[in-house]
């Protein structure tokens, strides 16, 4: 795809994404739907159109891991060393979420986020300046699709934008790998 049509993709979404609408997008793990985490008319749409139970949340990517401390109350230590380091995806789930729309947030006042670096992504989430909402391209219960062909026509109609970046990449994506870290640094994985 050329640089100019990804520049335009990336105008479209953070157009949709400013005025509350629903994005459906490439991310480094699987296809996403989002929205800016800043919004909880947005988020509580996202929910709406998976059919998602709330008290299950989402997770939020960002572009930089120097961004956290805007979002989370402490950020242990450790979570730089765990970004840095890993070689997969890796969605790490803190306690203390703060600054998010509070129906993103889970129950116990935890929020999953991921750092990402991503052809597109990356350069969409340095434009927005906001958190973006990350969940699976897929109505709550049904298999994640692993590239864009396998997303079902509901989830396509239901959002505001779709991007066209990567859309005709047949690989396929595999989920982030999740862990939960306390303000201690003592961590458990989720999901591998």
């Amino acid at each position: 795809m050329s640089n100019s049509s990804q520049v335009t993709d990336i105008n479209g979404a953070l157009e949709v994404l400013r005025a509350g609408g629903l994005i459906l997008y490439p991310t480094d793990t699987i296809w996403g739907i989002g929205c800016d985490a800043t919004n909880p008319a947005a988020v509580e749409r996202v929910y709406q159109l998976k059919g998602r139970d709330q008290s299950k949340s989402l997770i939020v990517l960002l572009d930089n891991e120097n961004k956290l401390p805007g979002y989370i109350q402490e950020v242990p230590e450790i979570a730089y060393q765990l970004i840095e380091y890993t070689e997969r995806p890796l969605t790490i789930v803190y306690s203390g979420a703060k600054n998010l729309a509070p129906n993103l947030i889970a129950e116990d006042g935890s929020i999953g986020i991921r750092i990402v670096n991503h052809a597109f992504c990356s350069p969409l989430l340095r434009r927005l300046r906001k958190p973006l909402v990350s969940t699976s391209a897929n109505r709550s219960g049904q298999p994640s699709p692993k590239n864009f062909s396998e997303i079902a026509p509901e989830i396509i109609d239901g959002v505001d934008y779709v991007v066209s970046y990567d859309q005709d990449n047949s690989g396929t994506g595999t989920a982030s790998i999740v862990m939960k870290l306390e303000p201690g640094g003592k961590f458990s994985f989720i999901r591998r």
